[in-house]
């Protein structure tokens, strides 16, 4: 049986989950309510000319402040407030009255932008029924064709922007993920090199305890102290490797930068400075490349970003327990996150598989700052 494109479709709405983390209730929400709370009572109290206006005025004290759950409980919300309309249908049918309700209940029009932008596909359909039985009898009783067709615009439009932000939360969340995935795959490639560099160093040594065994045993037993100390470093880094490529996928392998190249980053622009400072020395691989790429990530943003920059300074020193970096430009203004792009973002991503920290953010004293703090051992 070959499938039908509709049904496939209509399986794939079904499937859609709700969106991830919607605020619950923010500032504007509060504004909102309490401007069209304070609207109805105004028009309860001002306008004598509505019909039937204790119900109008009911209706609409219990249906506005459900607009506080709209993004938790978007069907539940949409359902309260539509049904809420519906209730003011029922005179125009029952007495021929007409245009029962006050203004403020056009308060309702953010709830299908919500059902569309925070509901599940079922729910979202189940909501798009809710709505058009209330806005089909209203729109029906509409004087004007007019009246119908920009009734109809405004809802289509509504529920078309609550899908369209929908797609660019989702698809910026894909974004970010790949960002994340990609660093935990150039952090699993440097800790591939790490863990070959202690083999290989096993093996060496391997290789001399067997040929001084013979000779001189007191040595060969130096040479077992200096392979168990090198197994367990690479038992801990096989470990942290497989942590890092848990949600990962296969990856490359290469030879990669570190603290002793940052000096290279002045060669992208003569506004850069390096300065490194404290105990830099003995660091495990996957830190020491770790501070060199997120250096490098700033700098390219500090370059390309910032607005009449005239120094970018990066900050490199080794505390105990610890390594620090600082990256500061003086340039104008805060940027705007979409400026930086994913980059930052993944290394925020390795700081924190490596148990550090990593901020990026406009300077209380002018220009933008990324500071990072990395611990010097990798965690298990």
């Amino acid at each position: 049986m070959v499938p039908v494109p509709g049904a496939a479709f209509v399986r794939s709405v079904l499937a859609e989950p709700r969106a991830l983390d919607p605020p619950v209730r923010v500032w504007r929400d509060w504004v909102l309510v309490g401007g069209l709370l304070v609207t109805a009572v105004a028009e309860a109290v001002f306008r004598p000319d509505v019909p039937m206006r204790p119900l109008a005025t009911v209706v609409a004290l219990l249906v506005i402040p459900v607009l506080l759950w709209r993004r938790t409980h978007p069907l539940l919300a949409t359902a309260v407030g539509f049904g809420g309309a519906m209730v003011l249908h029922v005179p125009a049918f029952v007495d021929d009255v007409a245009d029962v309700g006050l203004y403020a209940m056009a308060g309702i029009v953010v709830l299908p932008y919500a059902l569309y932008r925070w509901a599940s596909g079922r729910e979202a359909l189940v909501g798009t029924a809710i709505v058009a039985v209330p806005a089909g009898l209203g729109l029906a009783t509409s004087a004007t064709v007019g009246d119908v067709v920009g009734g109809t615009t405004l809802l289509v439009a509504v529920f078309a922007l609550g899908a369209a932000m929908r797609y660019r939360a989702v698809a910026h969340q894909r974004r970010v993920t790949e960002a994340r995935t990609f660093e935990r795959g150039e952090l699993a490639r440097e800790l591939h090199d790490t863990v070959a560099h202690h083999v290989s160093a096993i093996a060496i040594q391997a290789q001399a305890g067997r040929a001084v065994a013979a000779a001189d045993p007191a040595a060969a037993v130096d040479v077992l102290a200096v392979i168990e100390s090198e197994a367990s470093r690479t038992l801990h880094e096989m470990r942290t490797m497989v942590r890092v490529l848990r949600d990962g996928d296969s990856v490359d392998y290469a030879p990669q930068r570190g603290i002793g190249d940052l000096d290279e980053l002045t060669r992208m622009s003569p506004l850069v400075r390096v300065e490194c400072a404290g105990d830099l020395a003995g660091l495990p691989q996957p830190v020491d490349v770790a501070v060199y790429r997120i250096c490098q990530e700033s700098v390219t943003n500090a370059i390309r970003h910032a607005v009449d920059a005239t120094a970018v300074g990066v900050e490199v020193w080794g505390d105990a327990g610890v390594v620090r970096l600082r990256v500061h430009d003086d340039g104008e203004g805060a940027r705007p996150s979409s400026a930086v792009g994913y980059g930052l973002l993944g290394m925020a991503e390795r700081a924190k598989l490596l148990g550090g920290t990593c901020h990026a953010g406009p300077d209380p004293a002018g220009g933008w700052t990324v500071e990072a703090t990395l611990p010097r051992d990798v965690p298990r």
